[in-house]
């Protein structure tokens, strides 16, 4: 069932868009040319809320897509670094909010047929404003803060379009038991 990777050419090798050409052989003999595969260092993203339970959400243009959309705030983790501290650089950095805790959540793979790489998810609690934002020379982002029930709205309306932070306020929502599982489907508890 593995693939044996028998030659690989670099298209691409720029710290966020690596890009190689693999030629592979199945474990049948059949020979798989070209395989293209995008390489990205491992990504992390948290639900993160403020100590009263409010939701900081970041809203950013996404040139891909041609969008300004709202999503989770993360980022990419440092080489070597470690997930949950990468996580708390990433969550300063672009709410200018620290947290008391990071509660690991999981790990999603947003495309493994194309990219390499895992997003590390996380929830994020007692978030306190500590600084002004820190962003990269083109990031232009908006801090917003929303409540937890708007938050569920708009997952429901398809509202939220980055799917690995759907996955990441998925699970958090349902660690935080904000939705469960019946025999019905997923539910919300009243409040």
């Amino acid at each position: 069932m593995f693939w044996k990777t028998l030659s690989s050419d670099y298209i691409s090798n720029h710290i966020y868009f690596t890009a190689r050409r693999d030629k592979c052989q199945r474990d049948d003999g059949t020979i798989v040319d070209p395989y293209f595969v995008v390489e990205l260092p491992t990504s992390a993203t948290a639900l993160a809320l403020t100590t009263d339970n409010r939701v900081i959400m970041v809203k950013q243009y996404r040139h891909p897509i041609g969008e300004v959309i709202l999503e989770t705030p993360g980022g990419f983790i440092d080489p070597g670094e470690d997930f949950a501290i990468g996580m708390n650089r990433e969550l300063l950095e672009e709410t200018g909010y620290s947290f008391q805790s990071i509660e690991p959540l999981g790990r999603v793979a947003a495309n493994p047929g194309v990219l390499n790489n895992y997003t590390e998810l996380f929830l994020a609690r007692g978030g306190v404003k500590q600084q002004d934002q820190m962003l990269d020379h083109n990031e232009e982002i908006e801090v917003v803060e929303i409540s937890i029930d708007d938050l569920k709205e708009m997952l429901l309306r398809g509202d939220i379009k980055q799917s690995l932070h759907v996955n990441c306020i998925f699970y958090a929502l349902l660690k935080m038991g904000q939705i469960t599982f019946n025999n019905q489907g997923i539910t919300s508890p009243t409040t």
